[in-house]
């Protein structure tokens, strides 16, 4: 191993142990833990910055030459040195610091639906971030800066355009579906014992390909995945035992995440490519946004299908015989396709589920612009619901505290999850045309032909490309909305009896 690799393998345990850690902190540490592990994390975050901006390591990246993967590898170890040495050491501490108390306060304030215990974290949270863009430095938006570690390339001149399109699309369809009638629910809300949510979501996971000897479901307040490696992956849902459909696809989301990780070559492990120096993170996808796209694709595409539940609503009525008695699979299959504005986002349907996504951006971007104060931020939150989705929101816990990315300091991070759902489309798009019997297995429950073309021509690489270059060799384009706006309206169309409807352009 040369000096480059064997630094970059120190770096990246260091990382990894910092995950271990945080979903620890997230699934089974007790609340009197959170200070100690603030100061822990905090000290880890700081030894592995410490690594990465050792004079000896960059030296070592310089003069890496020849093999072009780890070439790739140096330049990106370069460009996070370049970027983290204009970021004060002392800002790095203060926000890992405060990312774990922020994220214990945020779960007791949720828990509590006070928004008024959180709002000095917060606070203090909008304002570290905002000394972190200027550090990074941007030309147009202090946002840019931010979404820049997540989303490599994207700005708001970039962004917003996007959102333009995409509402143009949406809230005509929307408006077309609640004029059409809707189909009963209510036993989506049925009893559903954990238990046995539990060992239904893991099956089905386990389905798709989630390989358990190297990952395990747990619970946590907020479901999210987390790897040490691509030999450890982990997964976590919530479960609500008045509301299946919550952890059963919280579980499909977040094991497309599991599959990416689990999918990159095994010698991409404790590298670069695996890590995320700027955000200081042991992840092993493109982007965000790239990673997204294969949670969405898993939990939407096909564990939404028809194809999916006419295999496996059996099982499920099998595992709850009470709650489903006079459910058939069609039923089912249209309940969990209902298209119904909600208040919280990881509930919603795939069509309100951008306009969630759209409120966080235009919000958290006016939060780091300086726009809008934190103590207005219900307020303001409250009133996007009424205008976008035509609700009234009744606490914060179904409002401004529902979701964990800015206690963990994640601003920027939103509008991956849009972007992950216009990839997704043009992903499976290509995997279609060059898997011409795809969708007739997976008719059968054959589901390792599509996560093997994943993997050859997205998991393999982990951050080898970046999200525009993967989107080119696999797609030959770069970010298109079409074939997603094409899938929307064609599922939707169907499901609700409705005329194609043509995309407004501007």
């Amino acid at each position: 191993m040369n000096e480059f690799q064997r630094r970059s393998a120190e770096i990246n345990d260091l990382l990894c142990v910092l995950n271990v850690l945080n979903w620890d902190a997230r699934t089974q540490m007790p609340a009197g833990g959170s200070g100690a592990r603030a100061q822990q994390m905090a000290t880890i975050s700081a030894l592995a910055q410490e690594k990465l901006l050792d004079p000896s390591y960059q030296a070592a990246a310089q003069a890496v030459g020849g093999d072009a993967v780890e070439g790739r590898a140096a330049q990106q170890a370069l460009d996070a040195i370049s970027a983290l040495k204009r970021v004060p050491a002392e800002l790095t501490r203060e926000l890992a610091l405060l990312k774990s108390e922020a994220q214990d306060v945020w779960a007791r304030a949720r828990a509590a639906s006070d928004f008024q215990l959180f709002a000095p974290q917060l606070t203090r949270m909008v304002a570290l971030n905002r000394q972190l863009a200027e550090a990074l430095g941007y030309e147009g938006h202090p946002y840019d800066a931010l979404l820049n570690m997540y989303e490599p390339g994207v700005t708001v001149a970039t962004l917003l355009p996007l959102f333009e399109r995409l509402r143009a699309h949406h809230v005509p369809l929307l408006q077309a579906i609640q004029q059409r009638p809707q189909p009963d629910t209510a036993f989506l809300r049925a009893h559903y014992p954990a238990a046995e949510q539990k060992r239904l979501s893991l099956k089905l996971a386990q389905a798709f390909g989630y390989d358990t000897q190297r990952g395990r479901l747990d619970e946590s307040a907020h479901p999210f995945e987390i790897s040490f490696t691509r030999q450890d992956v982990r997964i976590t849902t919530r479960f609500q035992e008045n509301f299946l459909p919550g952890a059963l696809f919280g579980t499909l989301h977040e094991t497309g995440h599991a599959m990416y990780e689990q999918g990159v070559r095994p010698e991409l492990s404790r590298t670069v490519l695996t890590s995320d120096l700027l955000g200081l993170y042991a992840v092993a996808g493109a982007s965000y946004g790239t990673h997204e796209s294969q949670s969405r694709l898993w939990e939407n595409r096909i564990g939404r299908s028809k194809a999916f539940w006419e295999l496996h609503f059996p099982l499920l009525r099998e595992t709850f015989p009470e709650a489903l008695a006079d459910v058939d699979t069609a039923a089912f299959h249209r309940a969990v396709n209902t298209v119904r504005p909600s208040l919280i986002r990881v509930e919603a349907d795939e069509l309100t589920y951008d306009l969630h996504i759209m409120l966080r951006v235009e919000l958290e971007r006016a939060l780091i612009g300086g726009e809008l104060a934190v103590k207005d931020l219900p307020e303001a939150w409250n009133a996007r619901i009424k205008t976008d989705l035509g609700l009234d929101v009744p606490d914060d816990a179904h409002g401004v505290l529902q979701d964990i990315h800015w206690s963990a300091g994640m601003f920027g991070s939103f509008p991956t999850y849009t972007i992950g759902n216009v990839m997704a489309s043009q992903f499976y798009a290509a995997a279609l045309e060059e898997l011409p019997d795809l969708e007739s297995g997976l008719q059968r429950g054959e589901y390792a032909p599509l996560r093997g073309w994943l993997t050859d021509n997205i998991y393999q690489y982990g951050r080898t490309y970046t999200p525009h270059e993967l989107l080119e060799r696999v797609t030959g384009r770069g970010l298109d909305p079409q074939p997603y706006l094409e899938y929307l309206s064609g599922k939707y169309g169907e499901l609700y009896g409705l005329t194609p409807q043509k995309e407004q352009t501007t």
